[in-house]
C-alpha cells in the first residue's frame, strides 16, 4: 500500500467501528495520483484504508478489486459514500469533500457507516495538523 504508515486508524464515532486500523496518508501530489494503482488485492485486505488529503473524488484506474469510499468533509463528517466500485472507474466528484478514505469492499456495509457518520482519523500529530 502506498503513502505514509504508521499506527494510524479511521475510526467510525457514530456506529463505534473501525473502518481502517492500519490507515496509510497519501498527502503528496504523487502519492494522491497513485492511490492503490496496481496494488494486489491480498496487500489491501480488511482493516487497512488509504486517507487521500486532499481530495473531491477518486479513480480505480489501474486496479486490479473493487473498493469503497468514504468521503468528508472538514470536519470528518461523512457527506458521500461509494460502496464497490470497481475497477477502472471514476467516482463522483464532491465539491463538500475535502478528503477520502479509500477501504476494502464490503467494508461500509460491515461497519454500518452512512451519511452524516462522524469519523474520527489518528494519523500522527504531523499529518493531523497539516491536514486539519
Amino acid at each position: 500500500m502506498t503513502g505514509t504508515r504508521s499506527s494510524a486508524y479511521a475510526f467510525n464515532r457514530t456506529r463505534h467501528a473501525y473502518l481502517a486500523t492500519r490507515l496509510a496518508v497519501a498527502g503528496t501530489h504523487w502519492s494522491r495520483f497513485r492511490g492503490l494503482m496496481c496494488a494486489e488485492a491480498s496487500s489491501f485486505q480488511a482493516g487497512d484504508g488509504l486517507w487521500i488529503v486532499p481530495c473531491r473524488g477518486v479513480h480505480t484506474f489501474a486496479m486490479n478489486f473493487p473498493i469503497d469510499v468514504v468521503y468528508l468533509d472538514g470536519n470528518k463528517l461523512v457527506v458521500h459514500l461509494e460502496e464497490d466500485l470497481k475497477p477502472w472507474r471514476l467516482a463522483r466528484i464532491k465539491l463538500r469533500a475535502t478528503s477520502v478514505i479509500e477501504l476494502p469492499g464490503n467494508t461500509v456495509q460491515q461497519s454500518g457507516t452512512t451519511l452524516g457518520d462522524e469519523i474520527e482519523i489518528q494519523a500522527g500529530p504531523d499529518v493531523e495538523a497539516s491536514q486539519a
